[in-house]
């Protein structure tokens, strides 16, 4: 195993900002939905960290559900463009607010599949929130309500996004290096 430093190539988001950011988003959220309740479903397993942080600055009542949908596969950098649904609602969202919460938007493919399939079950409202948005790589028109930034089109990981299944814990943003990443991989054997 190699550690996060070993490839990191930049911090493109440090811990303080994307804390300020997290508890801005909360009290947008809070603000929007006063007087009503809401359920944030999450979808796994990158958004989990972003959910949690967000959850702590939101002051109306809320209930969270979990997606997993598998677009991607371990090891990859690119959506296959096939858009599974792995794990589905618990609950039923019919006449509530949704917010959908995800850690990065890239094509928008697998989003957009899951607005479709959850527009389907008749909630009251139905937005998005995302944590990163790479607008430039951008296949389909995602309607973002709360966004917490717009990034260039690098491959990052921490706080929640995986590289190869690690560094979901780390407290910032960190852009790959993938020249070293193919380097540390060549060196373990499994490159």
């Amino acid at each position: 195993m190699y550690s996060y430093q070993d490839v990191l190539s930049e911090i493109l988001i440090d811990e303080k900002t994307l804390q300020e950011r997290v508890k801005a988003l909360g009290e947008e959220i809070s603000r929007d939905y006063e007087g009503e309740d809401l359920i944030f479903v999450c979808i796994l397993r990158g958004g989990a960290v972003f959910l949690i942080d967000l959850m702590r600055h939101v002051t109306v009542p809320n209930q969270i559900e979990f997606m997993a949908v598998a677009s991607y596969g371990a090891g990859k950098r690119e959506s296959s463009g096939e858009v599974r649904i792995t794990y589905d609602l618990n609950s039923k969202i019919e006449g509530r607010n949704i917010v959908i919460v995800e850690d990065i938007i890239d094509s928008g493919n697998t989003l957009n599949a899951v607005i479709q399939v959850l527009s389907t079950r008749g909630p009251k409202s139905l937005y998005v929130c995302t944590l990163l948005d790479k607008e430039s790589r951008r296949e389909v028109v995602i309607p973002i309500r709360y966004r917490g930034f717009m990034i260039p089109d690098k491959f990052v990981y921490g706080y929640g996004l995986d590289l190869d299944e690690y560094f979901r814990n780390l407290p910032f943003i960190g852009v790959v290096d993938l020249e070293k990443l193919e380097q540390v991989k060549k060196k373990l054997g499994n490159g």
